[in-house]
């Protein structure tokens, strides 16, 4: 096949999560030295233009473009994780035509990528495995006819190799193809003109960084372009509006974008799409509206925790001169706040299923501080021996604790807040008081006494799994305990590894200038795979033994050329 299927990434594993952590730390540190956006000045900054019949590159004398065309495009976010679900997708995004609820729905012509195309960090062979491997065995051949397009926003985990293996898979003008998707972009960012005076916007947003100065060169280019009655759909790495009521400057950049370079064209911002939180949730104002959809293929991030309402941008923003204020409204999320919380609970059994090396990680520590504390018991006179193969008590006490304060501020808990500290240090203090009832268990049972390295043997033998299995469903009662306060609300889903609920829109451009999009969902993805008959050269590669269901995510959204957005 070219590549090799991945399992789902196994993100509380500590091997990988040690090895991610690094990357991370690297990529904080010296980002801004491998920051390849002021590099790529010195490629071809293209204005594309897609339409039925117009596709190419939008030159400085191209006639105005024609009204009346329509156009039908695809959008997915977070897909290379494990093969069953990014494959799930990849393959419905591949298929000809697709009838959901009623509606029969074609293949996009275009295909545009909101970012985390591969996980847990960029390289080529990782890209190969979990995104290019998938969507070539989903659409081997570009199918008769026009070819589709395929266009990407990088994100978080994209960046972690310094935009390398981005750079070289998406950026290649139209040399390039993802199976039978041509790759059309020339930067890290792209500007294509719709038809009937829709725009796409691609930007690029480095974890926490600035705008720089050639992407906002180029995008002012493709501002002069505009004018009032243009429509503009933008598509950030992530859905800072929502992130921005934790963080207050989370949403500064994509403001400061919207103010000062699309604002003073007259153009209107209609709709804003993004990946990075890997579910459905949608936002709303009459002349606006912000949706995230990142189910490309990633684990399922929580809806429950959602705020209803959320000021965008927020009135606390550090900004000088921030955009106005305006209140948006949770209009609909994948799945629903009730399924969600229902899934949050199966933590307890999930999380000790999924990763037995991090209950192995556990079930080490608790026993160590075990043999710690019966080695400090006055009535244990320890030999030698013990005490050279055992940590001193107070030590484990630090190490114990000091975890538990390290994992309740996360990368993406951003600022860290009193909750942070509370809630690490309440969980570090369970953990070692688990060890202490241990410890006086171990102690009312006859092995204290045994000859060395006996004790130790049975502590391995009898001690260890236990310890594992109790420190692992202490863990997820502390993960579903944090969550109802927004911590650890990304590893609480994360360690449960749930890989359905998974979808994408398909967005379709009207001859009347309007805009229809269906979110589409399906419940539980394809686990067992079969090969499909060679009946023609761009059929998918395997299909699923049991036919997956779709449904719509929730009713069809229409935006009108002008005036308000209707459901």
């Amino acid at each position: 096949m070219g590549f090799t299927p991945r399992r789902a990434v196994p993100w509380l594993s500590p091997v990988l999560l040690s090895g991610t952590a690094v990357r991370v730390m690297l990529a904080d540190l010296f980002g801004a030295y491998l920051d390849k956006r002021e590099l790529q000045d010195a490629l071809p900054g293209r204005i594309l233009r897609e339409g039925r019949g117009y596709t190419g590159e939008l030159t400085d004398d191209e006639a105005e473009w024609p009204d009346g065309g329509e156009l039908w495009l695809d959008f997915v976010a977070d897909t290379g994780d494990g093969f069953n679900a990014t494959y799930s997708v990849a393959y419905l995004l591949a298929q000809p035509r697709l009838t959901v609820d009623g509606h029969d729905l074609p293949r996009g012509e275009v295909l545009v990528l909101g970012g985390d195309q591969v996980y847990p960090t960029a390289s080529g062979q990782q890209y190969e495995d979990r995104f290019k491997g998938p969507f070539r065995a989903a659409l081997p051949m570009a199918p008769e006819g026009v070819q589709p397009r395929m266009y990407a926003v990088p994100g978080n985990h994209d960046w972690y190799d310094g935009l390398t293996a981005f750079l070289r898979l998406f950026v290649r003008g139209n040399e390039g193809s993802v199976g039978g998707w041509r790759t059309r972009q020339s930067r890290s960012y792209f500007a294509i003109q719709l038809p009937n005076r829709w725009w796409l916007l691609g930007i690029d947003v480095q974890a926490g960084a600035y705008i720089d100065d050639p992407q906002l060169r180029y995008f002012t280019r493709v501002a002069a372009r505009m004018g009032p009655g243009d429509k503009i759909i933008i598509c950030p790495p992530s859905p800072s509006w929502v992130e921005a009521t934790d963080d207050r400057k989370a949403y500064d950049s994509l403001d400061y974008f919207v103010r000062t370079v699309v604002a003073p064209t007259g153009a209107e911002v209609r709709l804003m799409l993004s990946g990075d939180l890997h579910h459905y949730a949608r936002y709303e104002r009459p002349e606006r509206q912000l949706i995230t959809c990142g189910g490309g293929g990633a684990y399922l991030y929580p809806t429950h925790e959602l705020p209803d309402r959320i000021e965008v941008p927020p009135r606390r923003s550090l900004v000088r001169n921030p955009s106005p204020s305006r209140e948006f409204t949770l209009a609909a999320t994948y799945p629903t706040k009730g399924r969600s919380r229902r899934l949050s609970l199966g933590v307890f059994w999930r999380l000790p299923w999924r990763n037995p090396v991090f209950l192995a990680l556990l079930g080490l520590l608790q026993t160590l501080t075990m043999l710690a504390f019966v080695n400090a018991a006055d009535r244990v006179v320890a030999g030698v021996e013990q005490r050279l193969v055992t940590v001193p008590a107070a030590l484990m006490v630090v190490i114990d604790v000091l975890g538990a304060c390290l994992l309740a501020m996360p990368r993406s808990a951003g600022q860290r807040r009193p909750r942070h500290w509370a809630l690490g240090l309440l969980h570090g203090a369970a953990f070692v008081g688990l060890a202490v009832l241990g410890t006086w268990a171990w102690l009312s049972l006859p092995f204290v006494g045994l000859t060395w390295p006996l004790p130790l043997l049975l502590a391995v033998v009898l001690y260890f799994p236990l310890s594992a299995l109790a420190g692992g469903e202490l863990f997820a009662l502390y993960l579903l305990l944090a969550s109802k306060v927004s911590v650890n609300v990304n590893e609480l889903f994360a360690g449960q590894g749930i890989t359905g609920y998974k979808g994408f829109l398909r967005l379709r451009l009207t001859a009347d200038g309007g805009l229809t999009i269906y979110p589409i969902g399906v419940d539980r993805t394809g686990r067992r795979w079969r090969a499909t008959p060679a009946t023609r050269p761009d059929a998918s590669w395997f299909e699923s033994g049991k036919p997956m269901r779709l449904r719509l995510m929730e009713p069809p959204i229409r935006i009108a050329a002008q005036g308000e957005i209707k459901e």
